[in-house]
């Protein structure tokens, strides 16, 4: 059990900024925005602090994390680069993209990190707060979502507050984030292969390589029972509250996730209601997705009724997380 921490909150400033990276260099947590969600930031060099991490969140062992660094130079120290990876980084980093990449001969990031594989994910984030505190660092940071394992993932200070508070030494407040999903993770060991969607659409991305990608079957995106990389446990992203998908009416005791215009008899109906996008703007259905399932999953309804969501842009990723919440646990 994690011993409780006097948590700090800060408004994101130079004093803050230096403060955190005061405490990664010691080992400690901290939390900050990224453009995707807030991040859960330790050294990725020193096994320690990987370690708390893992305790401080609950995260299952075997799920190997991304290494947040600050610029193409820095993740070419821990991973080794094909023709499809740098077409990659130069279209999308900064930038909510992780590629997955064979290690470097002397990648520093802790085996805990990457959960013993020989492979590592990698990400150039494109947020003031978040490259500041990397600047600052300057060593890779492994950062996953700043929520106990399994929780829905934070885009505010105060949902990573709610759920760490007394378990992690700082929380940088940069306000909310704005892409509001976590990154797009794309395989580069081989073919390139989509091993997680997310905040670059599938499109772009086959734009920029010319070509489609593999989708991951499930033995794929997996050594040995262990995933490649984050996001790739069946349940995951998970409020306590049920979710029922596609749902083409609503139960009184139950809440609302919307998308799009409303069937008045829904809004009549429902316990509770809030839409992702009044206008069906994937985007913005993206970044309010993990708030909205927090609100709603404190809103004591018996389960969380789910507006069907177009697949295509961002609504790949906004499905996939909402087919992981809804999983069986």
């Amino acid at each position: 059990m994690t011993a409780l921490l006097a948590t700090r909150v800060a408004r994101a400033d130079s004093a803050s900024i230096a403060d955190a990276a005061r405490i990664l260099a010691v080992g400690g947590l901290v939390a900050f925005p990224t453009e995707t969600v807030y991040g859960l930031g330790a050294d990725a060099t020193n096994g320690a602090a990987v370690a708390r991490l893992y305790e401080a969140k609950g995260r299952p062992a075997f799920n190997p994390l991304i290494a947040h660094v600050i610029d193409v130079d820095a993740a070419k120290a821990l991973a080794r680069f094909d023709a499809d990876a740098e077409r990659l980084a130069a279209a999308f980093w900064p930038g909510p993209l992780t590629i997955v990449l064979p290690k470097a001969a002397r990648c520093p990031v802790a085996d805990l990190a990457t959960a013993g594989l020989d492979t590592i994910a990698v990400r150039v984030p494109d947020h003031s707060v978040a490259r500041a505190i990397l600047s600052a660092f300057g060593r890779p940071v492994v950062a996953p979502s700043a929520n106990r394992s399994g929780h829905v993932s934070p885009t505010t200070a105060e949902h990573v507050r709610a759920d760490l508070s007394g378990r992690i030494d700082l929380i940088v407040d940069g306000g909310a984030t704005s892409v509001g999903v976590e990154s797009t993770i794309v395989a580069c060991l081989g073919a390139p292969m989509l091993l997680r969607p997310g905040g670059v659409p599938r499109e772009a991305i086959e734009r920029a390589l010319s070509r489609k990608l593999a989708d991951t079957p499930h033995a794929a995106g997996h050594i040995d029972g262990a995933p490649l990389a984050p996001g790739m446990l069946a349940s995951h992203y998970a409020p306590r509250t049920r979710l029922r998908l596609n749902a083409k009416r609503v139960e009184p005791t139950e809440a609302l996730l919307a998308f799009g215009p409303i069937p008045p008899e829904h809004v009549e109906r429902a316990r509770s209601v809030l839409n992702l996008s009044p206008g069906g703007n994937l985007i913005e259905a993206a970044a309010n997705l993990f708030s909205h399932l927090r609100a709603l999953d404190a809103a004591g309804a018996s389960a969380i009724a789910v507006m069907p969501i177009p697949e295509d842009g961002l609504g790949e990723a906004i499905n996939d997380r909402l087919k992981r919440a809804a999983a069986d646990r």
